[in-house]
């Protein structure tokens, strides 16, 4: 087991650390439960769709040339396979 304020390392059936003299028994002062793990993981998701969506339509307001890209058939003859391109 190792000491919350000294990191060192103690059997696990020590109370006190061997090295600062800390109480082993205490449980943490603070644990999360499921109920904040919901809270954060609702608020995390929350945030990545309403960050999506922003994008998305910023993304939509971009002017026409860069709204859209166009390639060349000559630069792809593999898009096109049934349209023979002239030289």
């Amino acid at each position: 087991m190792k000491c919350p304020d000294c990191g060192h390392d103690n059997k696990s059936s020590s109370k006190l650390c061997k090295k600062c003299g800390k109480d082993l028994t205490l449980p943490p002062a603070w644990f999360p439960d499921t109920k904040w793990h919901l809270k954060t993981l609702s608020v995390i998701y929350l945030i990545l769709i309403i960050g999506f969506f922003a994008a998305s339509h910023f993304l939509h307001k971009v002017p026409p040339p860069y709204d859209q890209r166009i390639i060349a058939p000559e630069m792809t003859p593999w898009l096109y396979p049934h349209k023979k391109v002239q030289p």
